[in-house]
């Protein structure tokens, strides 16, 4: 029979252990870091924090944030683990596809989402000079328990969850890592993309756009301040003004079954969460939408290079997906009737 004292004796002496580990982690961080060179510094919603290079080699980067993993790497460092928000998994090493090769031969560890909480216990095992985590949701507790690991790098304060805009997060990391260069250089890059694009394409301006999902047996469309409907405005396109009438919670809206007509614009980008591509491609409301019938709707596989790379909302995966986006965006324009 268990005995109940030494059960609660070892849960005590446990928990003791983990609590001790992560404050021994934080003065040994604070101890070691104070003797390194400061690399980087940035302000946070937690104040400004330092960034200090170990005795030896790079860095070691935990990165938790939406896309911080794929930003870290871009700017020259490999990041040791990555929490696979996207679902790359390790083919692609935590990151897209488009960006896997600048690992080379080095893999992180992929920290798979879950329940979209994060292990502790493992990210302190890692011994990380910095946590990374950036695009991700604000909280006081998750960062107090991270900042007791490493220094933790986190979004200006008032930041919407997860809607960081993605030069901000670019440069937030950069300077975080002591890139500014690097950083301000692939920011400057992507948005000459975009602005080519616009100048381009004078017939964007004015026409309403929406980019909308089907999931489960529900619909929804991506708003202001998501770089899936972004890209597109600063390209000359406006929301679709049922969309914008819709119950927004943060940077996505859901559509009621019944006003579906909502997805109906002058170009809509159409794609799936967690579905087949027929799900949506045989949905007779999809189907009966004038957008559709017209030909004027883009489809985009949910694991195309477009909908990850806008998903994904780096300055490297931005300009993948571009390349591939505006050819399809102005055959769906050139639908329109003249007058439109």
């Amino acid at each position: 029979m268990r005995n109940p004292v030494r059960g609660a004796l070892s849960a005590m002496l446990c928990a003791l252990f983990l609590t001790t580990a992560l404050a021994a982690c934080g003065s040994d961080s604070d101890s070691d870091s104070a003797s390194g060179q400061v690399i980087g510094s940035v302000d946070t919603a937690y104040g400004n924090i330092e960034v200090r290079a170990p005795e030896e080699g790079d860095p070691k980067i935990v990165a938790l944030g939406w896309s911080d993993g794929e930003i870290a790497l871009s700017l020259g460092y490999k990041p040791v683990a990555i929490f696979d928000w996207q679902g790359f998994g390790e083919e692609y090493k935590g990151v897209g596809p488009w960006a896997t090769e600048q690992f080379g031969d080095v893999s992180p560890t992929i920290m798979p989402v879950g329940d979209g909480t994060f292990n502790y216990e493992q990210i302190l095992m890692m011994e990380p000079d910095v946590i990374l985590n950036v695009r991700s949701k604000l909280d006081d507790k998750v960062y107090e328990r991270l900042s007791q690991i490493a220094p933790t790098i986190s979004a200006p304060a008032g930041t919407p969850d997860y809607a960081i805009n993605w030069r901000e997060q670019t440069d937030i990391i950069a300077q975080a890592l002591g890139k500014t260069a690097e950083g301000d250089a692939q920011v400057a890059d992507t948005d000459a993309k975009i602005t080519a694009a616009k100048e381009a394409n004078p017939q964007f301006a004015g026409k309403t756009f929406v980019y909308g999902a089907k999931f489960g047996q529900a619909y929804g469309a991506y708003l202001p301040g998501d770089s899936r409907f972004d890209v597109f405005a600063e390209m000359g396109f406006v929301p679709n003004p049922p969309v914008q009438q819709l119950s927004a919670s943060g940077f996505f809206a859901n559509v009621p079954v019944e006003r579906v007509a909502a997805l109906d614009a002058n170009v809509s980008a159409l794609t799936t969460i967690y579905l087949p591509m027929s799900d949506l491609t045989g949905d007779p409301l999809i189907n009966a939408l004038p957008v559709v019938k017209d030909g004027r709707a883009v489809f985009l596989d949910e694991k195309s290079e477009v909908n990850q790379g806008l998903q994904a909302g780096t300055p490297q995966s931005l300009a993948v997906a571009l390349d591939q986006a505006v050819p399809q965006v102005q055959q769906a324009v050139a639908k329109l009737p003249q007058t439109q």
